[in-house]
């Protein structure tokens, strides 16, 4: 009787344990991460790309905010953001003041869901279910947003493909307007790749397959992507439960293959301010150093 009594409590108390760690400690554990990405011709220097993703910034979250400051200190060649920078309008001076000391460096960018409307409440067990009703909250001043960018000196890729120079190098970078929302063009990937690029990148907010499987094709070397923050609570030796888009759930963040391309998906910065919480997914931004195949 005293066990039958016992083992609810203690399950009840590893519950309360695991969800004050999963809000009040995890959350806040910003990491960078490391990764080689063997895509440039021989012989050719590294570059170094900085990957930021889902921030979901409020102006009140002054920890994350000195994270993305302390990221010039790595001196990257090329700057990308895959969305989801805001979780409400006050995120916008914010999330432009902490990223200012990367002003300057060449920079690629575009949006998310999260940047076009604000997030709200949902019942988080939606996302087992793919066909699940979307919920759209209240529009967001994103154009401000993309007007700070811009001002800093990077590039809106919404829908749209460049040539670019970083680290004296002539990069090739196209993008699409958020799958999830179904805003992408993909007219945009299909043409064949540049020749006088060095190296050809990719962005797209959700890794969503049909937006990929055409840059794939049309020979991008690496495809980087944000949104599914990693499945966000994570299970040890399992990993992401859901992806709330089609990737399958083992790549549901870090680097692999894709086809002939490298896949890099950022488990991002932040969360909705209505579920702050991540469990073994530390929030992230990532450093990702093209070298030589």
């Amino acid at each position: 009787m005293r066990f039958a009594v016992a083992a609810p409590l203690a399950l009840a108390g590893a519950a309360v344990a695991g969800v004050g760690y999963a809000a009040g400690v995890e959350r806040n554990a910003f990491v960078l991460r490391r990764y080689d990405v063997p895509v440039l011709p021989p012989g050719a220097q590294p570059l170094k790309v900085l990957h930021v993703s889902d921030v979901h910034m409020l102006g009140r979250q002054h920890r994350k905010q000195a994270f993305l400051r302390r990221l010039a200190d790595e001196g990257p060649d090329l700057v990308v953001t895959t969305g989801d920078n805001l979780a409400g309008p006050d995120g916008i001076p914010a999330v432009l003041a902490a990223l200012d000391p990367l002003r300057g460096t060449p920079g690629v960018f575009v949006l998310g869901s999260n940047d076009y409307y604000a997030p709200k409440p949902k019942n988080p067990f939606k996302y087992f279910f793919p066909r699940h009703k979307r919920v759209i909250g209240d529009p967001l001043p994103w154009r401000e947003l993309v007007d700070g960018f811009e001002d800093m000196g990077w590039t809106d890729l919404t829908n749209d493909r460049r040539l670019a120079t970083a680290g004296g190098r002539t990069v090739e970078v196209a993008g699409v307007d958020d799958p999830h929302l179904k805003r992408d063009r993909l007219a945009v990937a299909d043409k064949p790749v540049a020749a006088g690029a060095e190296v050809h990148l990719a962005l797209v907010h959700a890794p969503e397959p049909r937006a990929l499987d055409r840059f794939e094709r049309s020979g991008f070397d690496l495809l980087l992507c944000g949104h599914t923050h990693g499945g966000q609570l994570r299970v040890p030796g399992v990993g992401a439960l859901v992806t709330n888009c089609g990737i399958d759930r083992a790549r549901a963040r870090g680097l692999s293959r894709y086809g002939d391309a490298w896949l890099h998906v950022s488990a991002g910065l932040g969360t909705s301010p209505y579920a702050p919480v991540r469990f073994a997914c530390r929030p992230e931004a990532s450093l990702l150093t093209l070298v030589a195949r």
